[in-house]
């Protein structure tokens, strides 16, 4: 069982829960900084619109203070290694249909998490 962040693959990692997001939405954006360096990720995450975006900046930014704590690391030689969304709670409405219906509305959560590594690192 590894001990320490460096032998478990990975120098940082932050997540963030229960986010009002839907994960399929957040995963578009996801997708956009997924592999880059910390610097251009945040400058891809500035200028996207979408609403996922500044959740997802203030998280690598987290992840990237978590590099500075834990160990003494470079942070312009760090890049996101791992970024995934998982589905998280959902919280189950009703709306009135017609003849006396009702029609199922699920608003859905998201968990995001973001894994951070060196560049030179194996």
């Amino acid at each position: 069982m590894p001990k320490t962040k460096e032998e478990q693959g990975y120098i940082s990692k932050a997540v963030l829960r229960n986010t009002r997001v839907a994960p399929r939405k957040a995963r578009l954006v996801v997708d956009l900084v997924r592999g880059k360096r910390v610097e251009r990720a945040l400058d891809i995450l500035s200028c996207c619109d979408k609403k996922t975006a500044p959740l997802l900046r203030k998280l690598v930014m987290s992840a990237v203070a978590n590099a500075k704590e834990i160990s003494k690391v470079d942070v312009d030689e760090l890049y996101i290694k791992k970024v995934w969304v998982d589905e998280g709670r959902k919280f189950d409405r009703v709306m009135p249909r017609a003849r006396g219906m009702a029609t199922p509305i699920r608003k859905r959560h998201s968990t995001i998490t973001v894994v951070l590594d060196e560049v030179g690192a194996v």
